[in-house]
């Protein structure tokens, strides 16, 4: 046995999911990540949010077989992702702490590889593959630190009249072909594997953001940490972006721009930043009633 597959075998890994009306995924997404962590010792921790579809039913058949031990935390309401997620890292104590979606596909060597990485780049906190979309396309899921300049872009529709420009598309990183290995900001929270060591340092995640942005918040307060967050795409995943999501379009619309508000004015609290904030505020209600009605209205927005 090779040096790098021994350093693998000896790896815990806790694996966090959280399951909501998820049924059409869990089974498949549990599937491949047995077989992608062969050479671990692996527990996956599910918290399921009051799921009334056969999300359950997936889960059961899955730890049957008996490919990873698997705790199943169940919620009597939708207690928010974020708060779920929370449930879950309280029992985390591996080596290791992938959180994951479960619209989420693994390949055979991804884990492998990231957890290498880990290994041997002590600084990296976080490391996260490149995700693709079901017919083998790249899905772009890179960001950096929003600002709140880029909420005017948006307004104004420059990032969209400029998707490539580093400066009016920046936030969402769309000069970034997503084919380079390199430092990142934030990715997405689908797939984000970091060392236990990072969760302790780091704390938990924000409950204030109950969906949307508590990856963001997060991966903020690992960079002010010291750690280095790694993008690698020399491995993927396979991405399904957000099915729940989509079934409660407009639902989801408020609850964004409502965590998009709080996220600037939780990193701009002091009053040189209340008049920016206040414009920025106005901006992402007009922008989020204006989705949120052509939502309502059957538009994909």
């Amino acid at each position: 046995m090779n040096s790098s597959a021994s350093h693998e075998r000896g790896s815990s890994l806790d694996v966090i999911i959280v399951t909501y009306q998820s049924g059409a995924d869990i089974g498949p997404c549990l599937r491949t990540l047995a077989s992608a962590t062969k050479n671990m010792a692996v527990r996956v921790l599910i918290v399921d949010n009051a799921s009334e579809d056969d999300t359950l039913v997936q889960i059961d058949a899955v730890k049957k077989r008996g490919d990873f031990s698997l705790l199943l935390i169940k919620n009597q309401y939708n207690a928010g992702f974020t708060r779920a997620v929370n449930q879950a890292a309280a029992f985390a104590r591996a080596d290791y702490i992938l959180f994951l979606n479960p619209d989420v596909r693994l390949e055979e060597d991804t884990l492998s590889a990231l957890v290498r990485i880990l290994q041997q780049r002590p600084e990296v906190g976080i490391v996260a593959p490149q995700l693709r979309n079901s017919d083998g396309t790249i899905q772009p899921s890179c960001r950096r630190i929003p600002r709140r300049r880029d909420v005017l872009y948006s307004s104004l529709g420059l990032a969209a009249i400029f998707p490539h420009s580093a400066e009016f598309n920046g936030w969402k990183m769309g000069d970034f072909d997503h084919r380079h290995t390199r430092e990142v900001a934030q990715p997405q929270g689908a797939f984000l594997l970091c060392r236990r060591q990072v969760l302790e340092t780091t704390g938990l995640w924000d409950e204030g953001f109950p969906m949307f942005f508590s990856d963001v918040d997060w991966c903020a307060r690992v960079l002010a940490q010291g750690y280095r967050i790694l993008f690698e795409p020399s491995v993927f995943a396979t991405h399904g972006k957000g099915r729940s999501v989509y079934r409660r379009r407009p639902e989801m619309i408020v609850t964004s721009h409502r965590s998009f508000i709080r996220y600037f004015w939780k990193y701009g609290s002091s009053p040189r930043w209340w008049l920016p904030n206040a414009a920025v505020t106005v901006l992402l209600l007009l922008s989020g009633a204006i989705r949120f009605a052509l939502s309502r209205s059957g538009f994909k927005v």
